[in-house]
């Protein structure tokens, strides 16, 4: 069996998991509700607080979705009882975010500013403190939309390895180059 897909997902107080004949799992919780289609091949069974998948045979095939669906129902099923959170840092004079409803609105050193609307299952915030990089914390229930945005917001501006100027991770360590070597006379 796979280790990952033969780990039983625990169903924490609160959340509701509805399985459909067509292989669909909806959850839901306090924070929200989400929807995945699963493999005809993978088998769900959900009992007392607990959902399990099952395979039909060990072909490496099924071996792979079983893992994989494993891991996205324990990311749902996380997501809309806890939640996730990401915080993205703006390194670089003058970087700056500011959040408008669902628009994010951050100056990154280009000639002009970036609007990006973000999708409304995300909450974004900005906090800039003087003296400090600027902010950017998202929260959402989905992880896999929450980690897309994020990605797609730090790939306006990556980190440049020399002096680490960009939209970075918090807590993200960057691997600097050395700069150019004092010519010898």
């Amino acid at each position: 069996m796979s280790r990952i897909g033969k780990l039983p997902v625990d169903i924490p107080e609160g959340v509701q998991v509805n399985v459909s004949d067509k292989n669909v799992i909806t959850i839901k919780g306090k924070l929200g509700e989400l929807t995945q289609t699963v493999d005809p091949a993978i088998k769900l069974k959900v009992d007392d607080h607990k959902i399990e998948l099952t395979r039909p045979t060990d072909t490496k095939h099924h071996k792979a979705l079983h893992g994989l669906y494993r891991s996205l129902i324990a990311n749902m099923v996380k997501g809309v009882s806890e939640g996730y959170k990401i915080v993205l840092e703006l390194v670089g004079v003058g970087y700056k975010a500011q959040v408008k409803e669902q628009l994010l609105e951050m100056s990154l050193g280009f000639s002009h500013n970036i609007i990006m609307e973000i999708p409304p299952e995300i909450k974004a915030e900005a906090v800039t403190e003087r003296g400090k990089n600027p902010l950017l914390t998202l929260t959402s229930h989905d992880k896999q939309l929450i980690g897309q945005v994020a990605a797609k917001i730090r790939s306006l501006r990556k980190p440049e390895p020399y002096k680490g100027k960009g939209i970075k991770f918090q807590g993200e360590i960057l691997r600097k180059k050395a700069g150019k070597a004092a010519a010898e006379k």
